[in-house]
């Protein structure tokens, strides 16, 4: 564990220890650096952008970082530099077109930021529509490093806010969640530990770096280390896939992962040419998480690239969230991921009942590893506020110095989701919204307490239903589908949205697709489907780190704003939609 107490004496150190050693990279392509830092140059670069700032905020100030993708590098050294001068940095999305200056300015008044972070490039493309804002512009890159020499060093501590992190929006409105420097530093010494991190470490990442994952994991982890990171856009992983596995190859990354459905499109798009010039068998953890692991993408990502040397047992589930700055639990490095299978009905009673693979109606549930550290882990059962059992699901409670200090002025939201207590009085937890059980010491996830639906008094499990769909017809895109109830009034009533691989657009078979889905659910889970919206490829709509807006795709289903090529709509949902969208 490191002696410091926050993270800029760690670079400050970094720096002094080791000036020349490369910190990042940041590739263009698989192969091409477009740019690179030491860590003797980030720490210049932070010190000169801090200066400038301590000139023009006060200490506490919050500044809202706005950089492209390809601006990684720069990124980076304003993030570090909010930190040296205690201003407390705001990450955000960066907006891809004019309409989106909207949001960043929702986001600026939210977090109460006074002064936005960017590149003279994006200020340039985007300064008419910022002219009215009121905010103060500043472009780090323009700023020269003879500044570093006005920098005074900050009065701060493992308790001072570093950042906000915005939760991601799949279930609701994103919140700021206060994350200070003793939670990053606890969060890295928990990856160090669980993913088994040393000095020999490198890790390519191509994750979006303003959000928990990209930015903790790939971006924060290698400083703590005082190793390499290898960085490209997220751009880069849908435009050409293979570049991330090119990019692991040509550096022989140790580290590196993603959210489920990118070992999926990496599946769905690898080559035998292709793989015939990757080299995997450096990749010791590939880290998986952000959204459920699921057991088929594990066994088939490992067979296709086991020729590359990609061992199975570098699969490495785990679990976090924003509110917990990014780690909550993983399992042994060494280890392979644990897979229970489990009875459908069972679990849809909130019980664990361990069957083998080849019963009906089985459910493959990845294991999420264990706590380390100071983290609790406990399931409670939402309702009496009681630990439940092995043997049963309930919601995900979590205690330690990893969980971020609450939500950016929000008090109530705060108390009703960091400050929980079981009814014996035991607390305070962070109510996570997840659900899942604990058996023999690992971490299972079954859903979002939030996203549950319940037919007939039993829980049906959206994700479960959506796999479902998409398995049972190659029209239907994986990963982009959503399931939802919608409220009749009498009854809850299961609505599928489900994306079209753009090859089956031009002679769309409607009718088939609805009976099929309608076939395949009902046969699979027991309940009857009852609006189907098929939409066109790339439309549903998904947070910027990929997962399923259910919560937006209701609205919009109720509102008639899909982009749909179909819609099976009986009388019964159709009027509920009517007095809904009339309301």
């Amino acid at each position: 564990m490191t002696n410091h107490s926050n993270l800029v004496d760690l670079l400050n150190y970094r720096a002094l220890d080791r000036p020349n050693q490369i910190a990042y990279r940041f590739l263009k392509d698989s192969k091409t650096e477009s740019a690179l830092l030491t860590y003797a140059e980030l720490d210049c670069q932070a010190k000169a952008i801090a200066a400038k700032l301590q000139s023009l905020v006060p200490a506490g100030s919050r500044a809202l970082l706005v950089y492209s993708y390809d601006a990684g590098l720069e990124f980076i050294a304003a993030f570090f530099g909010c930190l040296y001068a205690e201003v407390i940095a705001v990450t955000t999305t960066p907006p891809r077109h004019g309409k989106e200056i909207a949001k960043l300015q929702q986001r600026a008044i939210a977090s109460g930021a006074t002064i936005v972070l960017t590149t003279k490039d994006f200020l340039t493309l985007f300064e008419s529509q910022l002219e009215h804002t009121g905010f103060n512009c500043l472009a780090t890159d323009d700023l020269t490093n003879d500044l570093a020499q006005d920098w005074m060093q900050p009065k701060i501590n493992e308790d001072t806010l570093a950042f906000l992190q915005y939760t991601s929006g799949s279930t609701g409105i994103p919140k700021g969640v206060m994350v200070t420097h003793g939670n990053i530093l606890c969060n890295e010494e928990m990856i160090k530990q669980a993913f088994q991190h040393t000095k020999d470490t490198v890790v390519v990442g191509w994750l979006p770096m303003y959000h928990d994952m990209g930015l903790i994991g790939n971006v924060l982890q290698p400083v703590y280390l005082g190793t390499e990171s290898i960085l490209m856009s997220p751009i880069a992983l849908s435009q050409q896939p293979l570049n991330w596995l090119k990019a692991i190859t040509q550096y022989q990354a140790t580290t590196s992962g993603g959210p489920n459905f990118a070992y999926d499109l990496l599946c769905l798009r690898a080559t035998e040419e292709q793989l015939a010039e990757l080299d995997l068998s450096s990749w010791q953890v590939a880290f998986s998480g952000a959204e459920p692991v699921r057991a088929e993408t594990i066994e088939r990502f490992s067979s296709i690239f086991a020729a590359c040397g990609f061992r199975s047992k570098a699969f490495y589930p785990c679990y976090g969230m924003a509110e917990t700055t990014l780690f909550v639990s993983g399992g042994l490095q060494t280890a392979p991921p644990q897979i229970k299978y489990v009875d459908g009905i069972a679990l849809a009673q909130n019980r664990v009942m361990e069957v083998t693979p080849e019963q009906s109606g089985v459910r493959a549930i990845v294991g999420c590893g264990k706590n380390w550290l100071d983290t609790e882990i406990i399931i409670v059962n939402p309702e009496s506020l009681t630990k439940c059992s092995d043997k049963q699901v309930g919601e995900i409670w979590v205690s330690g110095s990893g969980i971020g200090k609450g939500y950016w002025e929000q008090p109530e939201e705060t108390q009703q989701t960091f400050q929980a207590y079981l009814a014996t009085g035991e607390g305070p937890f962070l109510r996570t919204g997840d659900l899942g059980f604990f058996q023999d010491g690992e971490l299972y996830i079954t859903g979002r307490l939030k996203e549950v639906m319940i037919f007939w008094g039993r829980y049906c499990y959206p994700q479960h239903v959506e796999r479902t769909v998409q398995e049972s017809h190659p029209a239907f895109r994986l990963n982009c589908g959503a399931a939802f109830a919608v409220e009749t009034g009498t009854a809850e009533k299961l609505v599928i949205v489900q994306e079209i691989e753009r090859s089956y657009l031009r002679n769309l078979n409607a009718e088939e697709l609805v009976n099929t889905i309608c076939q395949a659910v009902g046969k699979e889970h027991e309940v009857e489907v009852s609006a189907i919206a098929l939409i066109k490829t790339g439309s549903i709509p998904k947070t910027s780190s990929g997962k399923i807006q259910r919560r937006l795709c209701q609205t919009m289903f109720l509102k008639s704003s899909l982009n749909t090529v179909a819609v099976w709509q009986p009388e019964v949902i159709a009027k509920t939609v009517t007095e809904m969208v009339d309301f």
